[in-house]
């Protein structure tokens, strides 16, 4: 397996209590993909009775689809940390601005 080193945010913040990558308020994926074009919701959530088990690894943002946000350089996120929760009966980027 190679291993990558990449600079990227971090989901400081989750309150997708029923994501299987949800243990504690953090986010424990990999790394997540932000928005579908026009809406900032969470691609990566995924609701699930059983949490993922890696409660040590920290989530990152690997990918914006979000054009218009003012945090998105080139399809990925430039702020130094985001949170992710539910807003208008999605899950979503937080920190999402025009």
């Amino acid at each position: 397996m190679h291993t990558l080193t990449i600079d990227m945010p971090v989901v400081a913040e989750c309150s997708a209590a029923a994501c299987v990558y949800n243990a504690e308020g953090r986010c424990h994926a990999k790394a997540i993909t932000i928005g579908d074009g026009m809406h900032p919701a969470c691609d990566t959530f995924m609701d699930a009775d059983r949490h993922a088990r890696d409660r040590q690894r920290i989530s990152g943002v690997g990918a914006c689809k979000v054009s218009i946000c003012r945090h998105n350089e080139d399809y990925e996120c430039a702020a130094d940390n985001i949170a992710v929760g539910p807003e208008g009966g999605h899950v979503q980027c937080l920190t999402f601005s025009t």
